[in-house]
């Protein structure tokens, strides 16, 4: 006989159906601007998504119509079974935008801009709660700027403003993440650390995260699901995660509308027989095809 105290599965984390957006006509066009056509998919609670694709590609009206800043022409977007605007307003989602320059301006210190969004939500005459400050004080902790936290905005590095707003994002317990261009002007020492950052936050706060970028390395570090988005969207749904060949077939995917047919093989660098692939190039990188611009050969 069946049972009747079975829980329901979970809602999945993002649920995309059918999605398609257009912007209205915009001075001498007639036409509507079509930026996104027949978008699906399904991102499961606790993945870790990388969203590929060129600039103009529709990256930005995805990430808007999950935050739910956007509505969907046609199709439906839920986050966590809820509408996007209403998973917002409850504190599901986080977000990092990609320019956070303007942040320096403020007068305030770290803790008062981490705390920002939480205050946002409370009545003019409430203060925080004790729970809301130690959540403040410990997503700053976990960003690594612990010993910051009076610091004022305008006084950090660029590799820690980026790190208080990943505070910001996360202080309000989100169960989503959302980061757009993360990884813009990073060198790869910051890549690397940007990498180990958005690991023990998966780690530690179990969060489902979504990164926008045009750097396949950066998926490559970041993610274990990847989409590559270009008006119309082509999701790499591999339990195993990211395969090199896997990355290989994004890449071909990606560079198909740029180079036509392309083939590409990959694989990992000690199982590489070839004579003409270094495995310890002079760039003092242990595999190829690793994307630093050398092509493995002589370096100067």
């Amino acid at each position: 006989m069946p049972t009747t105290d079975q829980h329901p599965e979970p809602p999945p984390a993002i649920e995309i159906n059918g999605v398609g957006f257009s912007y209205p006509p915009v001075g001498i066009r007639h036409q509507p601007v079509e930026a996104l056509a027949s978008i699906s998919m399904s991102v499961l609670a606790g993945a870790r998504l990388g969203i590929l694709g060129p600039n103009g590609g529709g990256k930005s009206t995805l990430i808007r119509l999950i935050l739910g800043t956007l509505t969907p022409s046609v199709g439906t977007v839920r986050v966590f079974g809820k509408k996007p605007a209403q998973a917002q307003a409850d504190g599901l989602i986080g977000y990092l935008p990609q320019r956070i320059e303007a942040q320096r301006d403020w007068p305030i210190s770290i803790r008062q801009a981490v705390g920002y969004p939480i205050a946002c939500r409370l009545k003019p005459w409430q203060r925080m709660s004790a729970e809301s400050c130690r959540a403040v004080d410990e997503a700053i902790a976990l960003v690594g700027l612990g010993n910051l936290g009076d610091r004022t905005i305008g006084a950090l590095s660029g590799g820690q403003l980026q790190r208080a707003m990943i505070a910001r994002a996360i202080a309000g317990k989100p169960k989503l993440l959302v980061l757009d261009e993360p990884t813009v002007g990073v060198d790869i020492a910051g890549q690397q650390q940007f990498a180990e950052l958005m690991n023990t936050l998966h780690t530690q706060l179990n969060l489902t995260t979504v990164i926008v970028t045009h750097d396949l390395r950066a998926i490559a570090t970041v993610a274990d699901r990847v989409a590559c988005l270009s008006r119309t969207l082509h999701f790499h749904d591999d339990a195993d995660g990211l395969s090199p060949q896997l990355l290989a077939d994004v890449f071909a995917h990606d560079m198909a509308a740029a180079f036509g047919r392309v083939h590409v093989d990959a694989h990992l660098a000690e199982e590489c027989n070839d004579p003409n692939h270094s495995s310890s190039d002079r760039c003092g990188h242990n595999d190829h095809n690793h994307g630093c611009g050398c092509d493995g050969g002589d370096q100067p």
